[in-house]
């Protein structure tokens, strides 16, 4: 399954599990969940989102480094400020909580299903192949970070 890896643009990814959020929350419209807390969960989820995303992809442009996520081999630096304190992928990590958002405007437990798939695809065929990538280009001192920030959270 190497032909997948750097193959499909993460944003695309998120957009196909968004979906299959909405696809799966249709098919079964009996596990619709009703209440008043899930639409400002949603813009929560939305906003956080959104805002981790502004702020990893405002730190690479800062840092001179591509953040372009089919060719980590031409990264100049590995950024370790900001929200890469505390996970290796903010952008990632950003799509995840607009995808839960979509879920949670849904409604429809089902449609967490896509998350799972958004997280185990781009786990698979976008962050082990980067971490190779970066292992390669920067190290000891890419290992070192590696060992100190986890992946996701």
């Amino acid at each position: 399954m190497k032909t997948l890896e750097h193959k499909i643009p993460p944003p695309l990814v998120g957009a196909l599990c968004g979906a299959l959020a909405w696809a799966l929350a249709a098919a079964a419209p009996e596990w619709r969940l009703d209440g008043g807390w899930r639409l400002p969960l949603a813009v929560l989820c939305l906003a956080a989102g959104a805002a981790l995303d502004m702020w990893a992809l405002l730190l690479f442009k800062r840092q001179r480094t591509t953040p372009s996520p089919l060719a980590p081999g031409r990264s100049r630096t590995v950024v370790q400020s900001g929200p890469y304190r505390f996970t290796r992928n903010p952008m990632y990590v950003g799509m995840a909580l607009l995808l839960g958002a979509l879920c949670l405007w849904l409604g429809n437990p089902v449609s967490l299903l896509a998350l799972v798939v958004f997280v185990a695809f781009i786990t698979r065929f976008q962050i082990q192949p980067e971490e190779r990538a970066l292992r390669a280009k920067f190290g000891t001192p890419y290992e070192d970070y590696c060992r100190q920030v986890r992946r996701w959270l």
